[in-house]
Parts: structure tokens; sequence; C-alpha cells
């Protein structure tokens, strides 16, 4: 039974549903990560993180994420500086969640929306010809930092390379071998998969002991990607 549901604003909707925190990110094209649509991930998922058991977020269907809003990247070096300082924002809220989170990765994931799915629990995305993967190399941008760390943390040891340095993309079965999902399903059970995960996920796992272990675990990690976001904000260049 769904408790409550809000809107703020509309391409990113919070809703309670049980012990799981459900946020749907659609803004109707790409799903492209402005600064109004991260402002309102960053919300939900600090609410989730406050009122229920576990999140799942779920993207729109064919996109889940196409990165970031293009014209913010390319207005200057501040600009994107900006932009890329609150997606790690966003990387770091879901990394270090107090809760698990799930990722309905419904499509394509690229860039920004590729480095969220190296941020999450669980990982589930669609089957077919969606492409997901980090190609900053591949278009003119200098991979950050903290995107290196996050990927030593989450991704295939000798897939990384690939992923990182190469730019290599791939389908979601490939992305499985990688490491930015879990799971790969018909697109049509993406939504399905990922709310069941994330409601026995709730139901299973202790909160106290998860959020010790959280801190255990990523603690370190999140303190290096900490570090690492610092230097990528004091040297941030793009080339446009």
């Amino acid at each position: 039974m769904t408790d409550q549901t809000d809107t703020v604003p509309e391409t990113v909707t919070f809703e309670l549903d049980g012990d799981v925190a459900v946020i749907r990110f659609d803004d109707g094209k790409a799903n492209a990560l402005s600064h109004e649509a991260l402002d309102a991930l960053i919300a939900a998922v600090h609410r989730g993180g406050n009122e229920a058991k576990a999140i799942a977020i779920i993207g729109r269907p064919g996109r889940f994420s196409a990165g970031f809003h293009l014209p913010t990247i390319t207005a200057g070096p501040e600009s994107a500086r900006g932009i890329l300082a609150k997606g790690a924002e966003l990387a770091l809220r879901i990394f270090r969640s107090p809760v698990p989170v799930v990722l309905g990765c419904t499509g394509h994931a690229l860039a920004m929306g590729a480095i969220l799915l190296m941020s999450a629990d669980a990982r589930i995305g669609a089957e077919g010809t969606y492409k997901i993967g980090v190609n900053e190399v591949a278009i003119g941008m200098a991979m950050p930092r903290f995107v290196i760390e996050l990927a030593r943390e989450r991704l295939d040891p000798p897939r990384a390379h690939l992923a990182i340095q190469l730019a290599r993309l791939t389908d979601a079965t490939g992305a499985v071998e990688v490491g930015f999902l879990d799971q790969a399903v018909a697109e049509s059970e993406v939504e399905k998969a990922t709310l069941t995960l994330a409601t026995e996920l709730a139901g299973t796992l202790h909160s106290t002991a998860f959020r010790i272990t959280r801190d255990y675990l990523r603690g370190e990690a999140a303190t290096r990607i900490e570090r690492a976001l610092q230097l990528d904000l004091e040297s941030f260049k793009v080339e446009v």
C-alpha cells in the first residue's frame, strides 16, 4: 500500500511503499542530470534514508540517465565544476546511504548515469541494445579522480581498464560482467524486479547492523573518494 507521494520537481517523484522509498526519475527525454534534477534526487535519497528501510531508484522506459545536462557542462569550467560537485554529492549519498539502495536501470546509462550505478548496493538492468558505461575519454574529458576511486571499489578489476581508460560501452549483459550491474532482466521486468529486491532487503536486513556495517565496509573508501573529489574540484577543466 502506498502511504505518501510527493512530486518536486515533476521529473523526480518520491513515494513511500511500505518500508521502501520509491524514487522515480523521468524527464520525458534523456533523463539528463540538471542542477534541478540533482537537487531533487539528493533530497529524495536523503529522505529515503530517514523514512524507509530501503530505497529503489527507477529511471524512465529506455533511459536510466544520459548523464549531466550538456549545456551546463559546456557553459564553461565553473559551470561544469559546479554540476560535477553536485553529481558527486548524489553518488556519495547513495554510496553512504544508511539503508540499502537498489537501482532499476531501465535503459541507457551513460557517463554520470553509469557512475550512479557504481554507487548503489544492487543494480538491475534492462536487456537489449541499450548502452551502459562512462564515455568521458571518448568525448574529450579526463575521467574525474573520484570516479576512478569509485570504480576501484565497484568494477571488476580486469575489465575496469576497458571501461574507464578506453571508454568501452556495453549492453546490460556485458555491464554485469564489468560490474555496473548485478543482474539483467527483460525490460518489462526491471521495475518489478527492482521493487521486489528492495522490499526483500527492507524486510530481511537489520537496520542498525546495516548502518554499522556500511561504515566499516565503505567508510574508508568514501573518504578516499571525497579526497579525490576535492582534487577534481581544485583542478577541473572541460575541453569544449
